[in-house]
């Protein structure tokens, strides 16, 4: 068994999914720290993972379904930040392989003598959902190995606007913004900076945060509302359908059941202004439209 160095600013974290969404902007929020990072890749030489290496982190492979290639990439690492390891087969999601994943990277872990690991996974609502399945399961079994553990369950982020709304959910397409939510009613949302914002408090006080799970959410526009303030912050007129029973059967069975759960009432349910207190910056849309976001979306939609 390896054993860990003592865990301090000086001492690299490590973070999985490092070139996906929440992986990259925990990667940037710890450097811009000075905490020094080790960014999990799958391929050395990929342009995201490039992007990474100019900031600052350092480039390690691994794979979650080559778990040999998992202890080496924590060797004296102070603690690790892990996303889910999604699975999908030809019926959508598939669990099993998820969790296979999911505790493959807690056992090299535990192998490698870490002892905090924040998790983040999905918002959850007051029934489970299929594709939820896998991540409480990883859930549990972090809680069952790790000596610190912490999970973070993020809702609809707000980069979703930017999303591929070709697809027929989500983003925006011709102007329009389609999804599942009903128009007038309240939607929780949440920056991708604010997520890492909290893995970073975590990691700065593991003592507060082990054995801690926390919904986030930054605010809760109702759709029609978002659509809105995108309009005004971007200048391009935007507006908001909720897509039919039938669409969103016709993009997959997993999609039209978090339909029919959303119209029964099982919602998202972070405590937003308990939130702010543990981190007071926590971004509106607004906010995060006046940062970055609404930028980034006339940029999209210009070049679509």
């Amino acid at each position: 068994m390896t054993t860990a160095k003592p865990a301090g600013t000086e001492t690299p974290i490590l973070v999985t999914g490092a070139t996906g969404k929440q992986g990259g902007a925990t990667v940037r929020r710890l450097l811009a720290s000075g905490r020094p990072v080790r960014a999990l890749v799958r391929a050395l030489e990929a342009p995201a993972a490039a992007e990474l290496a100019a900031a600052g982190a350092r480039l390690v492979r691994g794979d979650f379904d080559d778990p040999a290639s998992l202890p080496p990439a924590m060797d004296g690492v102070a603690a690790v930040f892990g996303v889910p390891p999604a699975a999908f087969g030809p019926s959508g999601s598939d669990t099993d392989l998820e969790v296979t994943r999911g505790r493959a990277l807690i056992d090299a872990a535990v192998k490698a003598g870490v002892e905090q690991v924040v998790f983040s996974t999905v918002a959850s609502a007051s029934t489970a959902s299929r594709g939820s399945e896998g991540k409480a399961r990883i859930e549990e079994y972090l809680r069952d190995h790790i000596a610190l553990p912490t999970v973070l369950r993020p809702v609809r982020f707000m980069t979703n606007y930017l999303g591929a709304g070709g697809i027929g959910l989500d983003g925006i397409s011709q102007g329009v913004n389609r999804h599942l939510f009903p128009p007038h009613e309240p939607m929780q949302i949440i920056a991708l900076a604010d997520v890492a914002e909290f893995a970073a408090l975590a990691f700065a006080d593991p003592a507060r945060f082990a054995g801690r799970t926390l919904e986030l959410a930054g605010d809760a526009p109702t759709p029609v509302e978002a659509a809105a303030a995108i309009s005004a912050a971007t200048g391009i007129t935007v507006r908001y359908r909720q897509l039919t029973d039938d669409e969103a059967a016709a993009l997959s069975p997993e999609i039209a059941e978090t339909k029919r759960r959303w119209q029964a009432g099982h919602r998202w349910h972070a405590d937003i202004e308990a939130l702010r207190v543990i981190h007071p910056g926590l971004r509106t849309l607004t906010d995060w439209l006046t940062e970055s976001g609404a930028a980034a979306i006339r940029t999209h939609l210009t070049d679509t």
